[in-house]
């Protein structure tokens, strides 16, 4: 008897995953655990300390399975919410305009305007947010651009999830940002 097939999307998931230092961890907690808390609705009070649900994250990818891998990693593992998906660099600095997120994950090559254009535009016109660069091309670029382009922090997505929600804790944690 032949074993099932599986599409090559679920292949690349399972071993993508698989791959990830977070997912034994995932693995060892009962469902309802790794389930995502419902978040408490903003309180648009005259509060001015905001909390960590309230941080907000726009993805920039023009890959849309990579894009729905970090929106479920960063929502289901972070107490942070993704307001918002760009699918290339001119369409993320438009949606970082108008939803004006406390971070911003893009990706270097995208078409159109890549993410170290996109992320000079944007640090120009929002210089407090940080922008990370998720790219498979990190170990290329470090040291290659400079902080003029406006990327606070470059990662390699080779390295999986982890590097990333570490840094996205250490950045939108801290007590410097607004």
């Amino acid at each position: 008897m032949q074993a099932p097939t599986q599409p090559e999307n679920a292949r690349f998931l399972s071993l993508s995953l698989l791959s990830d230092p977070l997912q034994p961890a995932l693995n060892d907690r009962p469902l309802q655990e790794r389930r995502a808390k419902p978040r408490p609705a903003k309180d648009n009070g005259s509060d001015t300390k905001r909390t960590l649900q309230d941080r907000t994250i726009l993805v920039v990818d023009d890959s849309a399975f990579e894009r729905t891998v970090i929106r479920s990693a960063v929502e289901g593992l972070t107490q942070f919410r993704v307001c918002g998906e760009a699918s290339g660099g001119a369409d993320g600095i438009k949606k970082a305009l108008e939803l004006k997120p406390d971070l911003i994950i893009m990706d270097l090559a995208m078409p159109e305007m890549n993410g170290a254009e996109a992320a000079m535009v944007v640090r120009n016109a929002m210089p407090n947010v940080p922008i990370v660069l998720f790219t498979l091309y990190a170990e290329q670029l470090r040291g290659a651009i400079s902080p003029g382009f406006g990327i606070t922090v470059i990662l390699s997505k080779a390295d999986g999830l982890a590097p990333l929600l570490e840094c996205l804790e250490t950045l939108l944690a801290s007590p410097k940002h607004p």
